[in-house]
C-alpha cells in the first residue's frame, strides 16, 4: 500500500487528485487559469467540494478559456448563478470574470501568466520537508508577495492563503509529506 498525505485518505477522488495532480509543476496557461478559478471558488469551503464540481466548472466556464471568461456579461453571470453544478456565489463568479481580464493583462505584459507567476519562485519548485500536516503553513512570505502583486493588477479572491493553495496545486511548492510516495516522485530528497 502506498503512503499518502493524510488529507486525501478519506475519499477516492481526493486520492486521485493527490496522486496525479497536486504538486505537479503546471506551465499550461489554461490549467493555471483553471486553478485560479477553482481556488477562488474554494474560499471558505473544502477542496473536495470543489473537486466534485470541477467537471461542471469546466463546462460552465468554457473550458477555462480566459479570453471567453473575460467577455462574460450580466446575462452570462445570471446563467451561472442558476447553474446548480457550480458554487453559486455571485462574488466568486464575478471574481472569475475580473480575474480573466487581469490574467489576460498579465499575459500581455509578461508574455505568459506562467512566466509571471513562476518568477516568484525563480522558475523552480520550492521543496519543503514536512513530516506532519501541522507543519504545512496556510501562507508564506512568497504567497503574501504574490497576493499583494496580483491585487495591484486587479485580481480578486487572491489572498495569501488562496495563493498558497494555488502554489501547492500547481507545483510551485512541494508540500507532500516526506513519508508520502509523491514527495520523492516530485523531486523531494529524503
Amino acid at each position: 500500500m502506498l503512503n499518502r498525505c493524510e488529507w486525501c485518505l478519506r475519499d477516492e477522488l481526493y486520492q486521485q487528485y493527490h496522486d496525479q495532480e497536486w504538486g505537479v509543476p503546471v506551465h499550461d496557461e489554461q490549467k493555471l487559469f483553471e486553478f485560479l478559478i477553482l481556488e477562488g471558488a474554494q474560499a471558505g469551503l473544502s477542496w473536495l467540494t470543489v473537486l466534485r464540481k470541477r467537471n461542471a466548472y469546466l463546462e460552465a466556464f468554457d473550458g477555462f478559456d480566459p479570453q471567453k471568461v473575460a467577455l462574460y456579461d450580466g446575462e452570462k453571470i445570471s446563467k451561472l448563478m442558476n447553474n446548480e453544478g457550480i458554487i453559486r456565489n455571485k462574488l466568486k463568479i464575478c471574481a472569475a470574470v475580473k480575474n480573466a481580464k487581469a490574467f489576460l493583462a498579465v499575459q500581455e505584459e509578461f508574455g505568459s501568466f506562467d512566466r509571471y507567476i513562476w518568477n516568484f519562485t525563480e522558475g523552480k519548485t520550492i521543496r519543503n520537508r514536512f513530516t506532519t500536516l501541522k507543519e504545512i503553513p496556510a501562507e508564506t512570505d512568497i504567497s503574501r508577495a504574490i497576493s499583494k502583486d496580483m491585487k495591484k493588477r486587479g485580481f480578486t479572491f487572491v489572498g495569501p492563503t488562496i495563493i498558497y493553495a494555488h502554489m501547492q496545486a500547481t507545483g510551485m511548492v512541494n508540500d507532500h509529506l516526506v513519508s508520502c510516495h509523491r514527495y520523492t516522485e516530485l523531486g523531494g530528497e529524503i
